[in-house]
């Protein structure tokens, strides 16, 4: 028996305290909850790929309340998509952020692991790089700069 979408547990939050994974998932599970698919973005000290290059660390900023609305979009477009999806959290941090951090978390849980949890945890990561404002300075040996995005949202997102 589905539970009530109105009971289902939601979290997005934007903070600047440490992202604890433990927490985050005892509040997302229920009682029929039978797998969770979890995805955290860590701030790396090594970029290989495209423009190789070092970094000392990140500075995350958001506007809050537009940021933490984006999220509660995020994770209503998750249900919608899968609607068997039990619990949603949404968390990204703030602040000034060094290699090794978790800086994001994205996680889904359902009551068996081939009912799409996968696919709505990847979904939700993706969507949040896409519309929430959260912009990210890199700072590195050689200076710093403001990471952008490619995105151009559409009219109504």
């Amino acid at each position: 028996m589905q539970p009530s979408t109105f009971n289902l547990p939601t979290i997005f939050s934007i903070t600047e305290s440490e992202i604890d994974l433990n927490d985050l998932l005892a509040k997302i599970t229920l009682t029929s909850t039978g797998a969770a698919a979890i995805f955290t973005g860590m701030v790396r000290g090594v970029t290989s790929r495209d423009n190789p290059h070092e970094t000392e660390f990140l500075e995350y900023e958001a506007y809050i309340p537009m940021a933490e609305e984006k999220m509660k979009q995020v994770a209503d477009e998750i249900r919608e998509r899968w609607p068997v999806i039990e619990g949603i959290a949404v968390v990204q941090r703030i602040g000034k952020l060094y290699p090794k951090t978790p800086t994001v978390l994205i996680a889904c849980t359902a009551a068996h692991r081939d009912t799409g949890v996968f696919d709505a945890a990847r979904y939700g990561i993706d969507r949040l790089k896409e519309i929430v404002p959260v912009w990210k300075k890199e700072v590195s040996p050689t200076g710093e700069f403001w990471v952008e995005g490619d995105y151009t949202p559409k009219p109504g997102e």
